[in-house]
């Protein structure tokens, strides 16, 4: 008689709020690259067939300004969950449950570099790592700067009425920068620490499916882990039933 092999116990990474918010970003940084980089590079040839793909200038304008429209929806909403996460919930804005830097990120690198260079062990991360963090907060501080740029370049006869001239231009290098600089991460950096490495290659699924598995915490997640055991009504919320 064989036996039915066992389940791995999951936990809950990310709730459907996270996974929601997520798809938004995903689907409009897609939407604004694709309508919005053939304009900054016209002359070239994957430019112009992009251009000619989506259906010309005009209709990658109206892309784009819908990308833009939920980019400031998930702002929005993300702001609502901090909100509610601080004053509903009464949690701390800071800790290992949060993106937020402490000292930790710092030790956590300098190992990370020394594992690298194969003089050290890998860190022991917690509920976020270091990249993950900087990930988040290039998101948190690149959507103002790309946002507030964007409304001056799509109504610029309006801020021209108490804004010099000149602002529109600065406008326009601002947004162009940095979203080539936020094109250049997400597509680089991001996607290689979440999808690319040998442990997750093709697809890290997390973010989809909000689940993982307690040898995944264990492993990538040392110090979480630890914080679950020493917390027996917490690691019975955060499993999946």
């Amino acid at each position: 008689m064989t036996r039915e092999p066992t389940q791995p116990v999951e936990y809950w990474r990310f709730n459907i709020y996270h996974r929601l918010v997520h798809l938004l970003v995903l689907l409009s940084f897609f939407g604004s690259t694709i309508s919005g980089l053939p304009l900054k590079y016209p002359g070239t040839a994957w430019a112009q067939w992009l251009t000619r793909l989506q259906g010309g200038v005009a209709v990658m304008g109206i892309i784009h300004r819908i990308s833009a429209l939920i980019i400031a929806l998930y702002c929005v909403l993300h702001l609502a969950f901090i909100a509610h996460y601080v004053l509903a919930r009464k949690k701390k804005p800071w800790g290992p449950d949060t993106p937020v830097p402490s000292i930790q990120d710092v030790r956590d690198i300098w190992h990370n570099v020394r594992y690298f260079l194969g003089q050290g062990s890998r860190p022991l991360f917690d509920r976020f790592a270091y990249f993950e963090k900087f990930d988040y907060w290039a998101v948190f501080w690149g959507v103002p700067i790309i946002g507030l740029s964007g409304l001056v370049l799509w109504f610029p006869e309006f801020f021209a009425k108490f804004l010099p001239g000149a602002a529109i231009n600065i406008a326009h290098i601002m947004h162009s920068d940095e979203a080539l600089l936020a094109v250049g991460f997400i597509y680089v950096v991001h996607l290689f620490n979440t999808h690319i490495q040998f442990e997750k290659f093709p697809l890290n699924k997390v973010i989809f499916t909000g689940k993982v598995t307690a040898g995944e915490i264990r492993h990538e997640r040392p110090r979480e882990w630890e914080r679950l055991q020493a917390d027996p009504e917490r690691i019975e919320e955060t499993k999946v039933r």
